[in-house]
């Protein structure tokens, strides 16, 4: 059941939403978006096609975020187009459930969460294919009314030979861009590992953020349960004026509704 709130007891000022991949890990997914629904938390996927659409759909749950392809690269001819094509499908599948937003990479992800096509260092060509598979992107939002994200990733734990990984590449993507139809996922827990100094990333990423999502380092669990002081965080994007939706990407460091509670009390501010 929902938790209470009493006169006086402080709120979330943030659009608060969890990844129901990540929890209750060995319940069926319908009941997982049932669960953080009546808890009053949005919901983030990964790809639609591990889903019964229609049960998602009688689930009552929002939807914050979930892939916004399946297949493709930015940075290639070939990738693009096949890119372009799957995030329409796909978006048409945001629209039924109505996702808020539609996540994208630096590219496609295979197994393991490893690059299709591993790169080590992006090339200024492939910086300039980005720059206009992105604007396609854009175009495609427009058309459709929907909006895309692009997520930094880290390379040194997760995600090795990911291009246009580091959220300073995604911020410089997306600000070149600078189209409503596409914003960033700023990502906090690949950002430690891989850049750090958050709350200045933070401000630089402010206008062109859709969403922050948030795990703690290391283990990738919920908030409190390793370095990062995402109280301290919390203040400063009200401080920011950011009022956002804020995503737990995380696995539970044990009992779900406890890590829940970590994660609603770390953004109460």
């Amino acid at each position: 059941m929902p938790h209470p709130v009493s006169a006086g007891t402080p709120v979330p000022r943030f659009d608060l939403a969890v990844c129901a991949e990540m929890i209750w890990r060995d319940r069926p997914m319908e009941w997982r978006v049932k669960r953080l629904a009546e808890r009053g938390f949005a919901v983030g996927l990964w790809n639609f096609p591990d889903h019964d659409l229609a049960a998602l759909e009688r689930s009552g749950a929002r939807f914050s975020i979930m892939n916004g392809y399946l297949h493709g690269r930015l940075a290639d001819a070939d990738g693009a187009a096949e890119l372009l094509a799957s995030a329409r499908k796909t978006a048409a599948v945001g629209k039924r459930l109505g996702v808020a937003r539609l996540n994208l990479h630096g590219t496609g992800l295979g197994d393991g969460g490893l690059p299709v096509v591993p790169c080590q260092a992006a090339t200024g060509a492939m910086w300039l294919k980005a720059a206009d598979t992105l604007r396609r992107i854009a175009d495609l939002a427009d058309e459709l009314g929907v909006v895309f994200t692009l997520e930094n990733l880290n390379t040194q734990v997760d995600h090795p030979g990911v291009p246009f990984a580091r959220a300073e590449e995604t911020i410089a993507l997306v600000s070149h861009v600078d189209r409503p139809g596409l914003r960033l996922n700023l990502d906090l827990y690949h950002a430690q590992i891989g850049e750090g100094n958050l709350i200045a990333l933070c401000r630089t990423a402010l206008p062109f953020i859709g969403e922050i999502q948030v795990a703690d380092v290391p283990g990738r669990m919920e908030p409190g349960t390793g370095e990062i002081a995402y109280p301290a965080i919390a203040n400063a994007l009200v401080a920011m004026d950011y009022r956002g939706p804020v995503g737990m990407e995380a696995f539970a460091s044990g009992d779900p509704e406890i890590a829940l509670d970590r994660f609603e009390s770390a953004f109460t501010v």
